[in-house]
């Protein structure tokens, strides 16, 4: 019998038998140091240490927030101009698989979140994300991500709003990173009055108008005007032969430059922007203020650094916008924002401290 069991253990069977105890030592052993580790690459297959409080607050100023019910945070990437190319994209994947859990979502700020990334993956993930030319962001009490509509390639567009987004992206949402402001606060680029993008309901919103060139001589009576008939709010109308149009219904839309066939209303019209300060949304509602005379493409830059830094100067911490010039007066604002005294003051008021709420 003893002969017969050592034959029996050179059989297929036995070595198959052999083999998958190997297999489970060999699992056993791999468990057995996960446990010891603090962390899963994928969050979570095993139980990682909890983050403290000063470690979420830390990543959340680099745009990082926890997941609900879990110990692994979401990462918002932040575009330039409101756009992604394709190698962008390939690369949110990549960090997706590499640090997070393998999903992306699509923010209303038209950023990314990547979902499921563990506490001592954020800073890999980081430099990952920086080396292929991305940026972590969007959180905090600053500058948040700049937003645009598609006015760029939109037929109601009046403007590339993607081209003013990344000048404002440049300049301010990457250049003044490190300012410290009150609370947030929202830019947001509109093509049109139209308003898909709401710049009425952000901190500093734009929206670029066309006002009609109309020269009544080249107007020829039609008797089916395409002005009149292509204006949204029928401000156009023909009267005695001409066509008139009433300017206090035009909103300035630019749907009726061009459509003249004979040329009374011009083919082109110079764009001027339409500023908004002061909107919110949400629990607390504002639409914002809008700022009486419309400015040219080169006055949204200093209007913008101006509004910031009256931002900074009056509001108390954790105070919108919105909330401050409510509690000053519409009036204040306005008259602080004629001149150039809150620029001259740039350095001084950004080196302050925030406020404290009396």
């Amino acid at each position: 019998n003893l002969k017969k069991g050592k034959e029996d253990n050179k059989s297929p069977a036995s070595a198959a038998c052999k083999k998958a105890t190997e297999h489970v030592k060999e699992k056993n052993e791999t468990f057995k140091n996960i446990a010891e580790k603090p962390q899963s690459k994928r969050g979570g297959i095993y139980k990682m240490k909890a983050p403290t409080k000063e470690d979420i607050a830390r990543v959340k100023g680099m745009g990082f927030l926890l997941n609900r019910g879990t110990q692994n945070f979401s990462g918002r990437i932040v575009p330039r101009g409101c756009v992604f190319s394709a190698e962008d994209l390939k690369t949110v994947t990549e960090i997706a698989e590499k640090f997070g859990d393998g999903h992306v979502l699509a923010t209303v700020r038209l950023c990314v979140e990547i979902t499921g990334i563990p506490y001592e993956s954020i800073d890999d993930a980081v430099a990952f994300a920086e080396a292929h030319g991305l940026h972590f962001g969007g959180t905090g009490s600053r500058i948040r991500p700049v937003t645009a509509c598609k006015g760029t390639t939109c037929i109601y567009g009046n403007y590339d709003t993607q081209q003013l987004a990344r000048e404002l992206y440049d300049r301010y949402y990457i250049g003044w990173r490190g300012a410290n402001l009150p609370h947030k606060f929202k830019i947001c680029v509109g093509g049109c009055p139209n308003s898909c993008m709401k710049p009425s309901l952000n901190d500093f919103g734009v929206e670029g108008h066309r006002a009609p060139v109309y020269d009544i001589e080249q107007c020829r009576g039609c008797k089916v005007c395409q002005v009149e008939k292509n204006c949204p709010v029928h401000a156009a109308h023909v009267e005695n032969g001409k066509m008139h149009i009433d300017k206090t219904l035009c909103k300035t839309c630019g749907v009726c430059t061009g459509k003249c066939p004979f040329g009374a209303v011009a083919k082109e019209s110079p764009v001027r922007y339409q500023i908004y300060v002061g909107g919110t949304w949400g629990k607390h509602t504002r639409m914002a203020t809008a700022l009486p005379e419309m400015v040219s493409r080169e006055e949204i830059f200093p209007m913008l650094e101006k509004v910031m830094l009256w931002f900074k100067d009056n509001a108390y911490a954790k105070e919108r916008l919105g909330a401050a010039i409510d509690r000053l007066g519409e009036e204040k604002l306005l008259e602080d924002l004629k001149g150039d005294a809150l620029l001259s003051r740039k350095d001084e008021i950004l080196a302050a401290p925030v406020k404290a709420r009396p």
